[in-house]
């Protein structure tokens, strides 16, 4: 039997106030953030140059889990994403694994992209308070408003522009020591090492989420959506390709794998040192755009999953003034406070990885399940997203892999619970 579509959901509504452009500028802020500072290292880690091929591994599981994700949207323009899609096209226990994938994975990347931030950012010794302080600002952003989210973001991802422009002139005018060699260490560390790259690497491109999360605040969402998040992709992919060439050909794998400020590395590499500050502040702005993103992403799925109970229903409330999930996103922002102050998550991008293929592994096979008049791609591109999350997810390092598996167990563990408790009591 097929599913019916969507109704309304259940409580207040949110407002449609995002338009293409604001939705584009959404996914960017999401993306260049989380790949450019935060994935090139460990992807270089397992991969070496061989991450170029990893990068692009990534970006064909990106497109076809991106048009998955888009054809859905626009049939199903609410809240929530995968969690509603493998809810109306699978079934409920689809839906929830895609629901709670999506919140524990994206929940350590807020951490991360806080931390991120704050190493850019803050004095030395400040770094955890600065975090936790730039997680509460934003979560009030977003309280009091999606469109001034959107205008934030704007601003931040004008500012990360401009910055990748000067590092790659700043590379660009100190030679490229490297460029040579690059074809010849494509292969180096073997397809497990590029596969692996690759799964960490999605994490960069995993940001056009996002919008489809926010699919009750788009208007127009048929159009909008599809259109938004295509393009988002498209733009980041162009970014990271100029970005991992610059950066593979100027400072080399080995130390871009060691550095934790590898663009930093570039733009001094020439002799021009007086852009490292003006570096330091791109990064900060990419982390903090990213982490905008995130917390209106998570708290969206968050409302969504709790309008249907498989989330504490006190995270279901939406603002009666800003229209926005007031309560998922201070929950959100204290539950991530509390993971900077007590944990290192700058290691969680493979966790992050495991929750989110996972969450596009079960949108690419909800989109399978579409009828001819619903689709807007073809079947092929969904059963080809499908296959490329599991196998990433497999080459995955060890530890993301036994983590990720626990977490989802103590997910479907408590929805075990909450169904047994709501089971209605058997007559006498």
């Amino acid at each position: 039997m097929t599913p019916s579509p969507a109704g309304p959901p259940a409580g207040p509504a949110l407002a449609r106030k995002l338009g293409t452009l604001d939705a584009v500028v959404i996914g960017l802020g999401s993306m260049i953030g989380a790949g450019i500072f935060a994935s090139f290292a460990p992807a270089a880690a397992a991969a070496g140059a061989g991450l170029l091929i990893g990068l692009a591994i990534a970006a064909i599981v990106a497109y076809c889990n991106a048009t998955a994700s888009a054809q859905l949207a626009a049939q199903y323009p609410t809240s929530g994403g995968t969690y509603v899609y493998g809810r109306e096209r699978l079934g409920e226990w689809p839906g929830f694994l895609a629901g709670w994938s999506f919140v524990i994975g994206k929940t350590a990347s807020c951490a991360a992209m806080a931390l991120t931030f704050a190493a850019y950012a803050a004095p030395a010794g400040w770094e955890k308070p600065v975090a936790v302080a730039a997680i509460l600002a934003l979560a009030a952003v977003n309280c009091f408003g999606v469109t001034r989210t959107a205008g934030l973001t704007r601003i931040i991802v004008a500012v990360v522009l401009v910055v990748l422009a000067l590092v790659v002139v700043a590379g660009l005018a100190g030679g490229s020591p490297h460029a040579e060699q690059l074809g010849q260490e494509l292969f180096a560390d073997g397809w497990y090492g590029i596969l692996q790259s690759a799964g960490l690497l999605f994490f960069a491109f995993a940001g056009y989420a996002r919008i489809a999360t926010m699919g009750e605040e788009v208007t127009n969402p048929q159009r909008t959506i599809p259109r938004a998040i295509i393009t988002a992709l498209l733009i980041t992919l162009v970014i990271y390709t100029i970005i991992a060439l610059t950066v593979l050909s100027v400072i080399g794998p080995e130390r871009l794998a060691s550095s934790v400020a590898p663009l930093v590395e570039v733009a001094t590499s020439g002799g021009w040192s007086w852009a490292a500050p003006i570096v330091r502040v791109g990064a900060a702005a990419a982390a903090l755009g990213a982490l905008l993103a995130l917390v209106a992403g998570v708290g969206r799925t968050s409302l969504a999953m709790a309008r249907n109970r498989d989330l504490p229903t006190w995270l279901a409330a939406v603002h009666p003034k800003h229209a926005v999930p007031h309560h998922a996103e201070i929950a959100l922002a204290v539950a991530v406070s509390v993971l900077v102050l007590t944990v290192d998550l700058r290691g969680a991008i493979g966790f992050s990885s495991f929750g989110v293929l996972l969450y596009y592994f079960i949108a690419n096979v909800s989109a399978f399940t579409q009828r001819t008049g619903q689709r807007r791609y073809p079947k092929a591109l969904q059963v080809v997203g499908a296959i490329g999350c599991l196998v990433l997810v497999v080459t995955l390092p060890p530890v993301s892999i036994v983590v990720g598996v626990i977490v989802l167990a103590v997910g479907v563990g408590y929805r075990l619970l909450r169904l047994r408790l709501q089971r209605p009591a058997p007559s006498a």
